[in-house]
Formats: C-alpha cells, sequence, structure tokens
C-alpha cells in the first residue's frame, strides 16, 4: 500500500470533524489506540462515530493513535498509554494470563471478527487442507494470530503445521491478490477487496470453529476507577456509530464515501464490506444485547486457550470484561 495513500487516509481522518476552539476546550482529552490503520473498512463504527461528531457529543477529544495488533495495544493500555484501545473479545484473556488488568468493555457483534479466507486455486478447502501452505496473518503479536492458533487446535493441527507469515494490514490483502499467500487468518474486508481483484476464495468462519469472538474496545481497570464516564463516553459513542451501520449500511457507506477522499467512488464497495460485516460479525439474535460480553461464552474461549496450551492460566471469566458502560445511565 503507497505511503502517499496512507497519509491521505490518515489526514482525512483526522479533519472530519471540527468543533468550535470554545467548545474543544471544555472537551475531556483521551487517547484511544487502534490496533492496525484507522482507515481500514473493518472500523468502520468509528468513522460514522467521527464523522458524525457523537465522541464530541459525549464530551470526548479523542486523539487517534495507531497500534500494532491487538495484544500490544493491550499492553499499551494497561500501562497507561492510551485510556482506551482495540483488540477482539478474546485478546483480554492473552494479556490477562501476562500480568496486564485489561478488560473488554465493548463487543462489537454477536459472532468472531476473524475468518479463514482460503485461494480457490491453493488447494485447499478447509484447515486441514493447509497444512503445509503459507498463511498470512498481521503480526505474531495480534489477536487474530491467537485465532489462527485456535482455529488449528481445532482441527488438531499447531503452528508447526502450516508456513505462518506476518505481513501487515497492506500485506493481508496484496499477497492474497498476488497468489504469494495461499490463505489469511482475516477479516470480512479483506475477503472484499481479495474477491474485487478477481481471486475467487472460500471463507471459513473461525466462529464455527471454537467460539471467538468480535471486535472489542479494551480499556485498564485503572481507567475503569479514574475515569469511568470517558470509558462510558466513548463506548456510547462508538456503539452508536455500530447501530448506524447495522440498521442503515447504504447511509453510512454513502456518508464515508462522500466524508473520506479515498473512499470517493467507493460506495458499493464500502456497502457491500458493511452487508458482510452485519452478516457475518455483528449479527445478534436481539439488538438490546449488542455490545455485551456474554459470560458464558468468554469461559468457554477461556478454557479453549488453556486446552491448548495458548495460555498458562484463566481467570474466571467475568475478570475479562464488563458491561457497565454498554448501557447508559
Amino acid at each position: 500500500m503507497k505511503m502517499t495513500f496512507l497519509k491521505a487516509a490518515a489526514v482525512a481522518l483526522s479533519t472530519l470533524v471540527s468543533v468550535p476552539a470554545a467548545q474543544a476546550a471544555d472537551l475531556e482529552k483521551m487517547t484511544y489506540l487502534y490496533p492496525a490503520p484507522d482507515f481500514l473498512p473493518a472500523f468502520t463504527p468509528f468513522q460514522v462515530a467521527r464523522t458524525k461528531g457523537y465522541y464530541e457529543a459525549e464530551g470526548l477529544d479523542v486523539n487517534w493513535v495507531i497500534g500494532k495488533g491487538g495484544a500490544d495495544v493491550a499492553k499499551q493500555v494497561a500501562v497507561g498509554n492510551a485510556e482506551l484501545g482495540g483488540g477482539i473479545g478474546d485478546t483480554p484473556i492473552i494479556v490477562r494470563a501476562n500480568g496486564l488488568p485489561v478488560k473488554g468493555v465493548l463487543l462489537m457483534g454477536g459472532k468472531a471478527l476473524t475468518q479463514m479466507v482460503i485461494r480457490s486455486d491453493s488447494g485447499a478447502t478447509d484447515v486441514k487442507s493447509l497444512k503445509g501452505k503459507k498463511v498470512g496473518v498481521i503480526a505474531y503479536q495480534d489477536t487474530t494470530y491467537y485465532n489462527l492458533m485456535a482455529a488449528l487446535a481445532a482441527n488438531g493441527m499447531t503452528k508447526d503445521d502450516v508456513d505462518i507469515q506476518a505481513v501487515g494490514a497492506g500485506g493481508m490483502v496484496q499477497l492474497m491478490i498476488s497468489g504469494d499467500l495461499d490463505a489469511i487468518s482475516g477479516t470480512p474486508d479483506w475477503a472484499a477487496s481479495i474477491e474485487g481483484a478477481g481471486v475467487k476464495v472460500g471463507i471459513l468462519p473461525i466462529n464455527d470453529m471454537f467460539p471467538a469472538m468480535a471486535q472489542a474496545v479494551l480499556t485498564s481497570e485503572d481507567t475503569i476507577k479514574n475515569k469511568p464516564e470517558v470509558v462510558r463516553g466513548f463506548v456510547q459513542a462508538t456503539l452508536h456509530g455500530l447501530k448506524d451501520v447495522m440498521t442503515d449500511p447504504e447511509g453510512s457507506a454513502k456518508l464515508l464515501a462522500e466524508s473520506i477522499p479515498q473512499y470517493a467512488g467507493k460506495e458499493a464497495f464500502l456497502l457491500e464490506v458493511m452487508n458482510r460485516y452485519n452478516t457475518l460479525v455483528y449479527a445478534v439474535d436481539d439488538m438490546s444485547t449488542l455490545g455485551t460480553f456474554d459470560e458464558a461464552r468468554m469461559e468457554a474461549v477461556a478454557k479453549f486457550y488453556l486446552d491448548a496450551g495458548l495460555v498458562a492460566s484463566v481467570e474466571p471469566a467475568a475478570d475479562y470484561f464488563s458491561n457497565d458502560f454498554v448501557t447508559a445511565d
């Protein structure tokens, strides 16, 4: 991905919302750490919320920073370098086992964020047939890597059975299109981009292999204790953006296509991505439960990670999350 594109995207998103100087002075400053470049379609609910000024409406002046994968983001949040950050619902299981007191405070969907996306011409049709083939992840500290480990374990395999390559966010799509990767542990927007380039793929939801979770907003126990209103405001603004995408994907696609220069003329693509997320990730049985963590599911995921040897210890499931900030006072 060309650097000019990355710079343009960052500038575009940083200038979407403006508020009067006097009003801005009254906003609470905070930092949110993305696990990957913030203009990626995976972060559409945040982009919609930013474009519509939802964070300012909650009294927040957000400094948006790019991290290096969900696990690394969780570490930065734990040590206080950011109030909140992004990962997957599973992420606290990984990092709390390493002594980092991080919790999930918003779960952005009822299904897993990641899917196994496999090139049809690779000869592989399922996870077991990926043995010996090249599989891409963003980074070895990204929670999608851990999801891949769990998907392999669910099929009686280990990381030694495949050639795992950490290729960064841009490489996930580019190297699949070029044929340098046979598969990725990826997201719906990457699958849409790969198919849009004319490459046929098979999509296997990791959700069907073990109870992984969707994208999540993470924070530390210290921030929950000392800045609860910041956490609540950020959660409410993001949840508002997520609901907008779910209930009005056409309007959300149009909004971003008109607001962000590099999405100009790509409204159809954005709509396709949003529809995929609505089906594969965001779907919940009851909109009133949107955003909340399920204790039984968290317990099942933690047990799976422990049994598979991906973590050395687990805690009570309720320690990994808080649903207190999803429902407004």
